[in-house]
């Protein structure tokens, strides 16, 4: 267990950080990262209002899809803001209950989205291998008890993390390595014993792990049944935006002696920003019928205002 001293201050504040180096080019960097938030955020709502108002879009894919610009959106609105603030006023404190807060809704919303891009290679997997019976298994009703049920095991999961940080003391070190709140980072601030956080939180890591792991084993299965990959090509390049800087970034924190401290931030800011800014393009491009729908909308939009 670690000691506390009795001398130590308990730290209230913690401090987010930018880009070590180019402060002075913060207002700068602030342009591109505003764009990608404005583009995530109108991008994902797009799909989620096309999605909601076509008859021909109510498949039990295009509610998976929903639910992934929903997980999207989540991940944007409890990331990017505090990014924001860095760059924008060099605003870099943060209490620790709102820090907390913020790593609570980050884990939630990464570990949601990790499920739903399983549901959705189990999608693919029933579409192609057994086309007769995918409508009588996945309807309607069946599609918003599994939404509900993943969503309700990602707040579980995650839920004690707040409890148990809340219960270490922070004293002296208050200044993280990226510019959010991650467990990794709020945990290495902590004076007392945090073995409980360690644990839980390398099980919370293995869960989205297995989830990648059941992914390729769908896909295995695909392959074994019939080359139909363009079908799925959407959907592989989704998981590949969301797991490849996870992974990439799971490794860094594992080796940091051997990682560039700006390599790590840069990596966990593409972690947040690359998925929802690049999914709803990838499904608009890949996806026909997303495509040809969200073209109507804005045929008919130009149409009314003119």
């Amino acid at each position: 267990m670690l000691p506390v001293n009795a001398s130590e201050a308990a730290v209230s504040t913690f401090l987010l950080i930018g880009i070590p180096g180019l402060e002075g080019v913060y207002i700068w960097i602030s342009i591109p990262i505003c764009l990608m938030y404005f583009m995530a955020v109108l991008g994902n709502c797009t799909i989620l209002f096309v999605i909601r108002t076509e008859p021909s879009l109510q498949e039990p894919m295009y509610h998976f899809l929903s639910m992934l610009a929903s997980s999207d959106l989540g991940l944007s609105f409890s990331s990017l803001p505090a990014m924001l603030r860095i760059f924008l006023f060099n605003a870099m404190g943060t209490s620790v209950d709102a820090c907390i807060a913020q790593k609570f809704f980050i884990h939630g919303f990464t570990d949601m989205e990790s499920s739903v891009l399983l549901i959705m290679s189990f999608d693919r997997f029933l579409a192609i291998c057994n086309p007769l019976r995918y409508h009588s298994i996945l309807t309607s009703s069946r599609v918003l008890h599994i939404g509900l049920t993943f969503a309700f095991k990602s707040i579980l999961l995650v839920l004690p993390l707040p409890l148990t940080l809340k219960r270490l003391k922070y004293c002296n070190k208050r200044l993280l390595s990226h510019s959010y709140c991650l467990l990794q980072d709020i945990m290495k601030l902590a004076c007392s014993d945090n073995r409980v956080n360690f644990y839980y939180g390398l099980f919370i890591t293995l869960c989205t792990m297995s989830d990648s792991m059941l992914i390729v084993v769908s896909y295995v299965f695909i392959l074994k049944t019939v080359l139909a990959l363009n079908t799925c090509v959407s959907h592989i390049y989704a998981v590949l935006i969301f797991y490849v800087p996870i992974i990439t970034l799971a490794i860094m924190h594992r080796f940091p002696k051997h990682t560039l401290p700006v390599a790590m931030i840069l990596m966990a800011d593409a972690f947040l920003l690359a998925p929802p800014l690049m999914n709803p393009i990838l499904y608009c491009v890949k996806t026909r019928q997303i495509r040809v729908k969200v073209l109507e909308k804005l045929e008919k939009l130009s149409l009314k205002s003119k």
